[in-house]
């Protein structure tokens, strides 16, 4: 990860400062500290959710002591906004952050990430993003979510002296616990946290700490000389007080510098310059939310035919899907292309009554990965934070063979909720937690009891590389990442995943691919076993997998995987009734005759009555089973030389839909709950795309014909996606064509 200058949101507390030494571990470079403090300088405390400012008067001592310019800014806002989210709104306190910062960026232009200590508030993290988001810079937070025993015990360890400065829980008395160093505290917050269950590093409010020392003090530490203890509350259970610094002086580390209170001053007044205070207003002017792009609009027009589109037709959760045939026209480019998909999706959902905010999940196809930057640059002019304000989707991004296929150089599928209920993870800081998603796309997204795990890379959180070792280990890494992500929801991929889609590069050496699947069913088996050891005995499901070989992923990886997690809204296991067919009429045989092998090409995982996700995969031996009379022997043993005609597809697309259907209607199913069916196939099938589409759409209109179960409202509710291969092991992904249904109850 290329290394960053930073300017540190300081509130003199312990987290912010150590989360300035992990900046420092991982390669960046402190140049600026930058701090909020109240309007009146008598007040130690404002009712903020968002600032500490207890020991306030003592953090003009923070430039001196690090050698870095100080920048602090007197709050003059209150908390206006007031949900989880933010979003910019004039007299809010966290406007006066968006000042202070956007004055340190004019002063130090080389200035592109802010470091906060923000370890378990979404409240605080959330904003600083947003402020970083309106200003460009990157947000680092890599304290976020780790464990609070262990990080209190680092901060001790690397001998950050903080002494508490207020005190609002069970067990502490502001008259014995004001002043002391966390050192001193550590055994008896933890005797406190066994009793009571509090935060130990108070991140619920129960204490406050101010910084005298730490490593990056290089040039003096502050002396606490004399302080007042301000009582707020006397409650008897849980009284509140305020430390009131009174006097204070540095102590000089340099060995050379001179000694003494009123020397140790006048070194102070000479640095004086290094202490800025940011006054003035918010004259911050941006784009009005919503606003159309006009060159979006000057791309509204594209030839039909051109243009292709599926929708499924489940009412409240369905998929659009668009893409672009017939390459012969005036070329646009990717850019062009998705620009074009981009507002057709747009348009589509409008005529829905609906908007982007609607969209859970996007998949975003690109036929060159090496335009990555450029897709993304085109995405975010349409899916912005400001049209989502319940969430931005979450998305994965894969290359694929679109242009051997036929295809233009975008396709895209949303996943759309008439509703609003989805809940979204968003996290745009750098952390050691999981990695960030910089921009509007989501780590996960949780709807109805199911959970929309994003693409995960085998990244190291912190720096946002790839791991070192190859495709084992980076499928070790993004499994990682994966269960902090499930964690946030109080769930495990090990437990609660229904299916794992892993998508693997053609840069994976032929002999790493077998092992690939072991990795990944030993990895759950382990998290499995920890959750044994922790004493809980979670219900697992059973889940199924899918491996799709492609062209190439994101930073070059080798994996990327993404999870589907089932997230029940209480912790009731569903009960295993009897699927009765009510009024769904028996699936059609298209001709078939029931056989035992069928099985065989079918994966599912059933949540009865709620979730019912199938993966139907077409070997070329099965194939030869489906097109026995019409095929030779070739075939099972994947010699592609002879094609398949145009007949021998019909007979395999039939028998996809009838074993679909049998598997869905078996269930207890139907196709109105169908939220997603995608068909993949390899561009060496060599049946045209528009001949596959038109046989898979006369097919699912003859089972239309026959039982009333499909509804197609003139368009097709599956989507063809050209991949390099796919199947049920990354050894064997050599399918003619794969089927992943997921379907779920209203």
């Amino acid at each position: 990860m290329q290394k960053m200058k930073v300017v540190a949101l300081v509130s003199g507390g312990k987290d912010s400062c150590y989360a300035m030494m992990k900046c420092i571990q991982y390669g960046h470079q402190i140049v600026a500290v930058a701090n909020l403090l109240p309007a009146d300088d008598s007040v130690d405390e404002l009712d903020s959710y968002m600032y500490q400012t207890v020991g306030h008067q003592i953090i003009v001592s923070y430039a001196e002591c690090m050698g870095v310019p100080l920048f602090r800014r007197r709050i003059q806002g209150s908390t206006r906004h007031h949900k989880l989210s933010y979003q910019r709104t004039p007299g809010d306190e966290v406007e006066d952050m968006f000042i202070l910062l956007n004055e340190v960026k004019k002063q130090i232009p080389s200035v592109t990430a802010v470091s906060s200590g923000a370890i378990a508030s979404d409240y605080q993290r959330l904003r600083v993003e947003s402020v970083c988001s309106r200003l460009g810079l990157v947000s680092l937070a890599y304290l976020w979510k780790q464990d609070q025993s262990l990080l209190l015990q680092e901060m001790i360890t690397n001998e950050i002296m903080a002494i508490t400065v207020k005190v609002a829980a069970m067990g502490l008395d502001p008259a014995k616990h004001l002043g002391k160093e966390i050192a001193f505290l550590e055994p008896y917050l933890h005797k406190l946290k066994d009793l009571y269950g509090i935060n130990v590093c108070g991140e619920g409010g129960e204490y406050e700490t101010l910084t005298l020392d730490c490593p990056l003090f290089q040039n003096a530490r502050i002396m606490l000389d004399d302080f007042q203890v301000v009582l707020h509350s006397s409650d008897s259970i849980a009284p509140v007080g305020v430390l009131h610094p009174l006097k204070f002086h540095l102590e000089s580390k340099q060995s050379n510098s001179l000694s003494g209170n009123n020397k140790t001053n006048d070194l102070c007044r000479e640095n004086i310059s290094s202490v800025f205070e940011v006054q003035g207003v918010n004259l911050e002017e941006c784009k009005a939310p919503g606003e159309p792009d006009p060159e979006v609009n000057d791309l509204i027009e594209v030839s039909s035919h051109r243009l292709h589109l599926s929708k499924t037709e489940k009412d409240n959760t369905f998929s659009i899907c668009c893409w672009l045939q017939d390459t012969s026209g005036p070329p646009t480019g990717l850019q062009g292309d998705l620009k074009l998909i981009l507002r057709q999706i747009e348009l589509q959902l409008e005529g829905c009554g609906l908007g982007w905010e609607h969209v859970l999940y996007i998949h975003l196809y690109i036929s060159d990965m090496d335009q990555f930057t450029q897709a993304n640059e085109t995405y975010v002019r349409f899916i912005t934070q400001d049209k989502c304000p319940f969430g931005v989707p979450s998305r994965s991004t894969i290359e694929l063979p679109l242009i051997q296929a036929g295809l233009g150089r975008a396709y895209v599928e949303v996943l759309v909720a008439n509703d609003q209920s989805k809940r979204v993870l968003h996290v745009q800081s750098i952390s050691c937690w999981a990695p960030s998603c910089i921009g509007p796309y989501s780590q996960a997204t949780l709807h109805k009891e199911i959970l929309h795990m994003a693409g995960q890379l085998g990244l190291d959180p912190p720096t946002m590389t790839l791991c070192d070792g190859g495709s084992t280990a980076e499928l070790e890494s993004a499994l990682q990442n994966s269960e902090a992500i499930a964690k946030c929801f109080n769930c495990s991929i090990s437990t609660s995943a229904i299916l794992f889609v892993v998508y693997c590069s053609t840069n994976i050496p032929l002999d790493e691919r077998p092992k690939i699947h072991d990795n990944l069913d030993t990895f759950a088996k382990q998290l499995k076993l920890s959750h044994l050891d922790k004493g809980t005995k979670p219900e697992v499901l059973d889940p199924i997998f899918l491996y799709i070989l492609v062209p190439d992923l994101p930073k070059r990886a080798l994996v990327e995987i993404k999870p589907i997690l089932y997230v029940p809204e209480t912790m009731e296991t569903p009960e295993e009734t009897s699927c009765q067919l009510s009024s769904i009429v028996a699936p059609t045989s298209f001709g078939f005759q029931p056989a035992d092998w069928h099985d065989s090409c079918i994966q599912k995982c059933v949540i009865p009555g709620k979730i019912c996700a199938v993966v139907l995969s077409i070997t070329s031996v099965v194939a030869m089973k489906i097109c026995s009379d019409s095929m030779n022997a070739d075939w099972s043993n994947n010699n592609h030389q002879n094609f398949l005609t145009e007949s021998q597809m019909k007979r395999i697309s039939r028998f996809c839909i009838f074993l679909l259907n049998k598997t869905i209607i078996e269930n207890d199913f139907s196709w109105k709950d169908t939220m997603s069916l995608r068909l993949y196939f390899p561009p060496n099938l060599h049946v045209p795309l528009e001949t596959l589409s038109n046989l898979f759409a006369d097919g699912f209109k003859e089972l239309d014909q026959m039982n009333g179960g499909t509804k197609v409202g003139g368009k097709p509710i599956f989507n063809l996606v050209p991949v390099l291969g796919a199947g049920i092991s990354a050894a064997c992904t050599n399918d003619i064509i794969t089927c992943e249904l997921f379907a779920r109850k209203s």
